[in-house]
């Protein structure tokens, strides 16, 4: 895991929703998976293998919904 704490911003890179912005909410570092939420991806759980941090950190809550991470995305 490298460069990945509460509040990344990442791109996707496997899945459904693959190059999509996420930020991540939480984290579980036994298991290798973050809990992520973006503009078109409801929370759910990612591994950290499928996520690539961008250089950018927000500040976020883990009862933020999707309207506000739209927000957070666009700036």
């Amino acid at each position: 895991m490298t460069g990945i704490e509460v509040g990344t911003v990442c791109v996707k890179t496997a899945g459904r929703k693959t190059g999509e912005k996420v930020i991540v909410l939480d984290l579980d570092k036994e298991k290798s998976f973050a809990t992520v939420i973006g503009e078109k991806v409801k929370k759910k759980q990612c591994s950290f293998r499928h996520l690539i941090p961008l250089n950018k950190v927000v500040k976020v809550n883990k009862s933020i919904s999707q309207k506000d991470i739209a927000g957070l995305l666009k700036e």
